[in-house]
């Protein structure tokens, strides 16, 4: 009786909430490891780092893997629907007249340094109430990976900035850095965010959280790793943030 109790507490039923969540998180990872196997022919093409170009094809496995381990979980809440998999999706644009490196730093810097490194605490975050088997096996290889892949990104930026063109990525970085800032601000931190607040320990128990949490963990990246990493490079973080936010 006593056991039966405890695995009720560990492996609540999941909400549609909780399936529609890690269904999304199955289409992102495979998007995730479409447009990295993108970036990293791009990086072959343009005569990368071989440390550069094995780190990405390894990302790509990683990714697939996260996703194959999403449908599990997915599948363990009682889901059934596939993935919805949107092919247009699953490829970085080219910028039409400028040199395929730029388009590399943009790829690096948004995808990488801004969406990677954010990712290292929301899925800690994510990871800290989580207790149902899966879902936790999930976000502990997860966030093994997320370290790695933040990494690959900080890396890749300061090989393209080691380079004689470090001017004109300076310059590109920061025209471009308030928009990638707007973006990631829109994705983890919208304005109807800050009503959702509380959640119940059962879809915790699944590895989700309020969407609120995302903004404040958004925040809190800024100033432990955006700003001090960028500052690295002689880049203002804090201005292309406020420049974000700024009316149109």
């Amino acid at each position: 009786m006593c056991s039966q109790a405890m695995t009720d507490i560990t492996n609540p039923d999941a909400s549609d909430r909780v399936r529609n969540e890690w269904l999304r998180r199955v289409e992102a990872e495979y998007r995730s490891a479409a447009i990295t196997q993108h970036l990293t022919l791009w990086l072959i093409q343009i005569g990368a780092s071989p440390d550069l170009i094995s780190d990405g094809l390894r990302i790509v496995e990683d990714e697939l893997a996260h996703a194959e381990l999403s449908h599990e979980v997915y599948v363990d809440g009682g889901g059934q629907d596939p993935p919805h998999i949107v092919r247009e999706s699953l490829a970085l644009p080219r910028c039409h007249g400028d040199p395929l490196e730029l388009d590399v730093l943009r790829a690096g810097v948004d995808i990488f340094c801004l969406g990677e490194t954010v990712a290292v605490p929301l899925f800690k975050e994510l990871r800290d109430r989580c207790t149902v088997a899966s879902a936790k096996k999930t976000l502990d290889r997860v966030l093994k990976d997320e370290v790695r892949h933040r990494d690959f990104g900080w890396t890749l930026l300061a090989w393209l900035m080691d380079s004689p063109r470090e001017p004109e990525y300076r310059r590109l970085i920061e025209n471009e850095l308030p928009r990638m800032f707007g973006r990631i601000r829109r994705l983890y931190a919208p304005a109807s965010a800050h009503r959702d607040r509380e959640m119940g320990d059962d879809e915790r128990a699944w590895g989700l959280m309020p969407s609120a949490r995302y903004g404040e963990i958004l925040q809190r990246a800024l100033e432990r790793d955006y700003i001090p990493r960028f500052k690295e490079h002689g880049l203002d973080a804090q201005a292309a943030w406020d420049a974000s936010q700024a009316p149109s």
